[in-house]
């Protein structure tokens, strides 16, 4: 039977998600094993102070195609989306939060929107997104001041399932974004700026049913800030 893919690397940023890692990495290896022969899946513990640790040591433990990065201390959303992508090593590279927020059998679709459009980046956008509605607010203004400032047009320019060409992650300048929220916006801006065509697909979104998002919380929203004048002033 011919696969979709001839290769994938898929990896899960993750903070103390205790309650979800396993289902979320068993759900992804059966999808895996239906579209590729070729995968591995990363596991990226970004210093989780929960079980989070010796679960995924255990998965990785019982299937060598899983592997687990960590990062200790906690570095924060920048630093665990730049471990995912600069340790993948097939020529598609997708990923999707580890919270169990999204159906990882979507990406069956990106895959699709992929062929027919030959585009390197495909962005997944939420058909209806399960967050309250400061969050979608706060999210609306972030994209009309990355679009005021650099031009870029991305209808969920943070939505966590991406699906990129890995010659993408080995031509553009390196990500530099750890702490701050800023670290899709930094990726998308410079895969525009060289010339990376960028396409988006609606996406299912379910609520989070454990753990807690860090994105809102008043640091990480200012070191985000902080990031994005200063890849603007870079590149004026």
């Amino acid at each position: 039977m011919t696969k979709l893919i001839k290769e994938l690397s898929v990896f899960f940023p993750v903070y103390n998600e205790e309650n979800e890692i396993k289902n979320t990495v068993d759900k992804a290896k059966k999808v895996l094993e239906e579209i590729t022969d070729n995968w591995e899946l990363i596991i990226v513990n970004d210093g989780s102070s929960d079980n989070t640790g010796r679960i995924v040591s255990k998965l990785a433990n019982v299937d060598s195609r899983v592997k687990v990065v960590t990062h200790n201390p906690n570095r924060g959303y920048g630093a665990a989306f730049k471990s995912g992508f600069y340790n993948a090593k097939y020529e598609w590279i997708t990923f999707t939060d580890s919270d169990g927020q999204f159906d990882f059998r979507e990406v069956a679709k990106f895959i699709a929107k992929q062929k027919e459009t030959r585009a390197d980046i495909v962005v997944g956008y939420y058909k209806k997104r399960k967050v309250p509605l400061i969050k979608i607010l706060t999210s609306r203004m972030w994209e009309f001041v990355v679009f005021v400032l650099f031009g870029l047009k991305i209808k969920d320019i943070d939505c966590g399932f991406k699906f990129v060409s890995k010659k993408v992650i080995d031509t553009i300048p390196k990500l530099e974004s750890e702490r701050g929220a800023f670290i899709s916006s930094e990726f998308l801006i410079k895969a525009r700026k060289c010339g990376f065509k960028i396409v988006e697909i609606p996406v299912t979104h379910y609520p989070r049913t454990s753990g807690i998002g860090t994105g809102r919380n008043l640091k990480v929203i200012v070191n985000s800030f902080a990031d994005l004048f200063k890849l603007w002033r870079k590149l004026r």
